[in-house]
């Protein structure tokens, strides 16, 4: 069994520290929430009293942060991990971050001797929980062959998509689709509702024609499908500032690399109105905004 870091124990990063735990590898834990580290303990995990001891002698790290500016103080810079840590270290990155951020992490595990995998997440907190996580990574080929067998502790498919940064990469163009996918559905059972369909009826007959869609099978923003937030008062899940930093990182990539993307620049400004009061509920939400827009 390996012996594993794990720093970020949030609603993704807890469950996830917890099942790698439970198949047996011995994971040493740490946040800044004390009360997260708790939760992790009494799932198998061992505390750690920094990021530093967490990762210190470890066969992987495993960061799961918020945002770019997370990763780049753990990891990088003077006090970061990867000019701590002696070489050769091994760090799994399963933040969604921005691609310079990314990229600056693997430029610099090739320059200190470490190995790097950029491995960013699909499937929610209920993903997570379960361990059906979806993984993209980008690294090297041996690399991600020698880190897939702790990553299928956490998820049930798990893709090498290409190079450093790939992962990140298919993250950012899944997640565009989806939030897509979310405000184009949700449209769809406003419109229903307006014209006496009933939103069953609507659900069962797209999900059988071409309107089909994992929004419509899995994630439905009407209140149609048990396990759904819908069902749920829209608790996430996964919340609606979580889906606008995604779309957000997909412009700011296409606009460095010069490419307009027109749809996903008004999906950005909904959620973007949409958060400004509903930031903390389910991106599904969208359809209770939309519908008093």
């Amino acid at each position: 069994m390996a012996n594993i870091g794990f720093i970020g124990l949030g609603h993704m990063g807890n469950p996830m520290a917890q099942n790698l735990a439970k198949k047996k590898h011995k994971v040493h834990v740490f946040d800044l929430d004390e009360s997260s580290v708790h939760i992790a303990v009494s799932g198998g995990c061992i505390a750690a009293s920094s990021a530093l001891e967490a990762a210190t002698g470890r066969d992987f790290v495993i960061t799961m942060l918020p945002a770019g500016k997370h990763v780049k103080s753990v990891l990088l810079g003077e006090d970061g991990l990867m000019e701590l840590i002696p070489e050769p270290g091994f760090f799994i990155d399963c933040s969604t971050v921005d691609i310079q951020t990314s990229l600056d992490m693997h430029d610099l595990a090739t320059v200190k001797g470490h190995h790097v995998l950029d491995a960013p997440v699909s499937g929610g907190a209920a993903g997570a929980k379960s361990g059906t996580l979806t993984f993209m990574v980008g690294g090297l080929a041996d690399a991600f062959n020698k880190a897939k067998p702790i990553l299928e502790c956490m998820g049930k498919n798990i893709f090498h998509a290409g190079a450093a940064t790939h992962g990140q990469a298919a993250k950012l163009c899944n997640n565009l689709m989806l939030g897509i996918h979310m405000i184009g559905t949700s449209e769809a059972f406003l419109l229903a509702e307006k014209l006496g369909l009933e939103a069953a009826t609507l659900q069962m007959i797209s999900n059988a024609s071409s309107g089909q869609s994992w929004v419509l099978s899995k994630y439905c923003p009407a209140p149609v499908l048990e396990g759904t937030p819908a069902m749920n008062d829209y608790k996430p899940g996964f919340t609606g500032a979580m889906m606008l930093k995604d779309l957000k990182l997909a412009t700011d990539a296409a606009h460095h690399s010069d490419l307009a993307l027109p749809l996903t620049e008004k999906a950005e400004d909904l959620y973007d109105d949409f958060c400004r009061e509903h930031a903390g509920i389910d991106f599904s939400g969208i359809i209770e905004f939309l519908k008093i827009r």
